[in-house]
């Protein structure tokens, strides 16, 4: 059983056949479980930083266990249609390992596309009159979108390739073992809560491309009261990002634990370490000439 389907798909009550699942049943599926997660996800944003909500102020802890809980939410409801991507980092990682037909990923990747920015709608709905109340236009689009805590471009790609790599190392940790049957999805919704509350402080922890783009195009594209920018020039982050991550982790489970060692992991291998490199030169300049600034200014 290729890894993509054998994370979720046994663990469901419906026991449905994978030959059964055509490419419309994968398509609304995966549309339907990334809706499922936005809809939880910024959802539990949205009552936490929008104003006169009973969640209001509510916190980072909420926000993740929520996270968390949506993911595992989203696999329970299409996991035995698809295995429950619900993310094109997912899809295409698995699909660099040979574990996922590459004819797929278009089908998968636009249908999670589309159910993030639906569920992103939702989410706008189910808040309505908070958007007048909330005048912070950041706050605004932390609802669909992610931002860094500290704007460092070259550290924020660093951040979420790190969570995403993570993130599919867990998967495959997770699918190489047996557990009770319909667990699966509760460890994975863990392992998200891990990665959330340990590493997502500092870019707010897309790790999906979906779950950013789709509700950023969303939010640029509703009639909310004074939401300012989309915050474009950051977006690609939360999309490159987790798509390198992803794809490393997949490649890196495969060499340490499959001894694959293969030529996509060498050369993924060399990228990881430019851009790590390059990231931490870049804070090390910017901390150097912090530092002069400081001791020219008491000069």
């Amino acid at each position: 059983m290729h890894l993509s389907a054998g994370l979720f798909l046994d663990t469901c009550p419906l026991k449905i056949e994978k030959e059964e699942v055509n490419n419309m049943s994968e398509f609304l599926a995966e549309l339907i479980g990334t809706m499922i997660l936005i809809i939880f996800g910024g959802g539990v944003v949205g009552g936490v930083v929008l104003k006169n909500t009973k969640a209001e102020g509510s916190g980072w802890v909420v926000i993740t266990i929520a996270w968390g809980l949506a993911v595992t939410m989203g696999v329970y409801a299409v996991g035995s249609f698809t295995g429950a991507h619900i993310n094109p980092a997912v899809t295409i990682s698995f699909a660099v390992i040979g574990e996922f037909p590459w004819t797929k990923v278009p089908l998968y990747v636009s249908a999670q596309m589309i159910g993030a920015m639906i569920g992103a709608a939702v989410v706008f709905l189910n808040y309505l009159p908070h958007w007048r109340e909330t005048k912070d236009q950041g706050a605004k689009l932390a609802v669909f979108a992610t931002d860094p805590a500290v704007r460092s471009p070259f550290s924020n790609l660093v951040s979420e390739i790190i969570g995403t790599f993570v993130l599919i190392m867990g998967l495959l940790f997770i699918g190489a073992n047996e557990f009770t049957e319909g667990l699966n999805p509760l460890i994975v919704g863990a392992l998200i809560i891990a990665i959330g509350m340990s590493l997502g402080g500092a870019t707010g922890y897309a790790i999906n491309p979906a779950r950013d783009l789709g509700p950023r195009i969303a939010h640029a594209l509703l009639p909310i009261p004074g939401k300012g920018g989309s915050d474009w020039g950051y977006s690609w982050i939360p999309v490159v990002g987790p798509i390198l991550g992803g794809i490393y982790g997949a490649l890196f489970y495969r060499a340490m634990f499959m001894s694959d060692f293969s030529a996509g992991f060498w050369l993924m291998s060399v990228v990881m370490a430019v851009i790590l490199i390059g990231a931490a030169n870049a804070e090390i300049k910017k901390g150097k000439t912090l530092g002069n600034q400081v001791e020219e200014k008491i000069s």
